[in-house]
C-alpha cells in the first residue's frame, strides 16, 4: 500500500508518523488482495480555531484508493491528533467492511440471477 502523508500547519514527528503507521496497518485486512495497487493519501493538522471549538482542534483525513473499486474518504475532529488519527481510522473501517458487503451482495445477486436465467432456457 503506498501511503502519502501531507502535514497542514503542523510539523510532522516521528512519533506521530509511527502511530498513523500502526493504525494504517489495521485497513489492510479490509482492503484485500488488492494490496499492491491501493494508495492511501492522509492529511494531518491544526484545523482553523473556532471560538466555540476552542484554539486546538485537530483533524485528520484519510482517502483510501483502490483501482476498479473506487475511493474511500473520511474525515474527523479531536482534541489531538492520535484522537483524530483513531477516529478517522474506525471510519474508514466501518465504509471498508460496508463496501465489501455490498460488493458481496451484488455478486451473489447477479449470479443468482444468472442460474435463474440459465434455468429457464432449458
Amino acid at each position: 500500500m503506498d501511503i502519502r502523508i501531507k502535514a497542514t500547519n503542523y510539523e510532522l514527528t516521528t512519533e506521530v508518523e509511527n502511530y498513523l503507521g500502526e493504525r494504517l496497518k489495521s485497513l489492510e485486512k479490509f482492503i484485500g488482495a488488492d494490496l499492491d495497487n491501493v494508495r492511501c493519501e492522509v492529511e494531518l493538522g491544526r484545523d482553523a480555531g473556532r471560538p466555540r471549538h476552542g484554539a486546538n482542534i485537530w483533524f485528520a483525513e484519510i482517502a483510501v484508493i483502490i483501482p476498479g473499486r473506487g475511493r474511500v474518504y473520511a474525515r474527523n475532529n479531536s482534541e489531538s491528533v492520535n484522537g483524530a488519527i483513531d477516529d478517522v481510522k474506525e471510519e474508514v473501517e466501518r465504509k471498508l467492511l460496508r463496501e465489501r458487503k455490498l460488493h458481496r451482495v451484488f455478486l451473489r445477486k447477479g449470479g443468482a440471477m444468472l442460474k435463474s436465467m440459465m434455468r429457464f432456457g432449458k
